[in-house]
């Protein structure tokens, strides 16, 4: 005689963590505050690197602005779209019940980040110059840019170590350890970007290539922690290299989610560069207003990417545990959360939008176009915190096709519609109102993907 399992119970383990049947939103919540903060460190980063870089001159300025994009994508690349992929794989395999499973994707986790590390250096080391020149790179700006690109992507290994190694500990349930580390790192990154760049402290000045070293100080550092953290026996996940054998079935269950969602960064940095290049048209002024409203997105994205995150092990471990309805509730609830937080302070900056643009600049035409921005685009922004959190909850189901097409949706939108309104010789607002619009289709065909798909075997 056999007995069926109860109805929505764990089929074959015991709960991890208590991530099988904790409640959703309070569980939720405390796994996004560590990562909240850590994400607002980052951004931190971006700004304290940016004011001594500014200290350098408007040459290491202009040169900065053609690597970012650069950087952004490895970060994206390696933390939300592959590291959701290596997330989604461990918790699957931990809320199935299988440890030794987990462990052996770890390794092969590692594996797949080194890689990737290795072929950003080869890449920006062999064409990184051709890409700033296409981007308007020249004389002085493009020889800092690749100043800067060459150190910091020579340690290209050391940003993926770091970032797939934090997605194996979170894929675990543990959020501390990750966001303690990027913590550490974005302290590291600071002192010693801004000690060897400016040459403080008797120290030399290398100026942007000793703002790049400190990035990779400090992502070298982080890595080296990890690994020795991972051996250690003081993770939730025990790596026994004695028994590793190497697995193609193991690559496949990662990359089946993280090369698929390396298309959604790559979409969004596309997006950012033709959205640029097309709002520049339109003079230095509304191109200010533009950068000044793009910057709060930019303090936003951590909001969004920490429910994000925090739903990926919670959703793997019910989607492994065969607890299909518990993984769609935490996904809505997550994306619930992300949507108000990231659409209340749209609101507020639509109502309001000297809170925001007063602390950059006093000039009226930097000032009306950032308004016009905010009074299109901020409604919308609850939509791209929806879709942005969904997008990682589906890794953690491993059902992400319908996401990334999303952001291949926003960005035709942005494109397409951006390349006609300005051919047509169309106001300003009209550019702000469709990135609004962009936002909503992408934030809603998430949603539908997610309410669409079939998840579950």
């Amino acid at each position: 005689m056999t007995i069926d399992a109860p109805l929505d119970l764990p089929l074959k383990a015991a709960p991890v963590n208590g991530l099988l049947l904790s409640p959703i939103l309070p569980t939720l919540l405390k796994l996004a505050l560590p990562n909240s903060i850590a994400m607002l460190a980052s951004a931190l980063v971006a700004v304290a690197e940016t004011s001594y870089i500014g200290r350098l001159g408007t040459v290491p300025l202009a040169a900065i602005a053609l690597v970012f994009p650069f950087t952004m994508l490895t970060q994206m690349m390696s933390a939300g779209a592959m590291g959701g992929g290596v997330s989604s794989a461990i918790s699957r395999a931990l809320g199935a019940g299988d440890r030794d499973r987990a462990a052996v994707l770890a390794i092969h986790a590692a594996m797949i980040g080194a890689c990737g590390g290795i072929f950003f250096t080869a890449m920006m080391l062999l064409f990184g110059r051709q890409f700033f020149y296409v981007l308007g790179g020249r004389d002085g700006v493009l020889e800092e840019a690749c100043s800067y690109s060459n150190v910091l992507f020579s340690g290209a290994i050391g940003i993926w170590l770091v970032n797939t190694l934090a997605s194996v500990v979170r894929g675990t349930g543990d959020m501390k350890i990750p966001s303690a580390t990027l913590i550490a790192a974005a302290a590291i990154q600071i002192v010693v970007g801004g000690t060897l760049g400016l040459g403080l402290f008797g120290a030399p000045r290398f100026a942007m290539a000793g703002v790049a070293a400190g990035q990779l100080t400090a992502f070298g550092l982080g890595s080296v922690f990890l690994i020795w953290y991972l051996l250690s026996g003081r993770s939730r996940l025990s790596l026994n290299f004695s028994a590793f054998a190497f697995q193609r079935g193991m690559f496949f269950d990662i990359l089946k989610v993280g090369a698929v969602s390396c298309l959604s960064p790559l979409q969004t940095v596309l997006t950012i560069l033709i959205f640029t290049k097309i709002i520049a048209g339109f003079g230095t002024e509304t191109l200010a207003g533009y950068g000044i409203g793009s910057r709060l997105e930019f303090l936003l994205i951590p909001i969004a990417f920490a429910f994000g995150v925090g739903s990926v092990p919670m959703v793997g471990m019910a989607m492994g545990a065969g607890l299909v309805a518990r993984a769609r509730r935490v996904a809505w609830t997550a994306g619930a959360a992300s949507a108000l937080s990231v659409g209340l302070v749209g609101i507020v900056v639509a109502l309001k939008p000297s809170l925001w643009v007063s602390l950059f600049t006093s000039d009226p035409g930097v000032t009306a176009a950032a308004t016009s921005y905010f009074a299109w685009a901020g409604p919308a922004f609850a939509f791209f915190g929806l879709g942005v959190c969904l997008y990682f909850s589906s890794q953690g189901a491993a059902k992400v096709g319908g996401p990334v097409l999303a952001s291949t949706l926003r960005l035709a939108i942005v494109g397409i519609g951006g390349w006609w309104l300005a051919s047509s010789s169309a106001p300003a607002w009209t550019l702000f109102a469709l990135v609004g619009a962009a936002m909503v289709a992408f934030g809603l065909s998430t949603a539908a993907s997610v309410k669409l798909a079939r998840w579950g075997k």
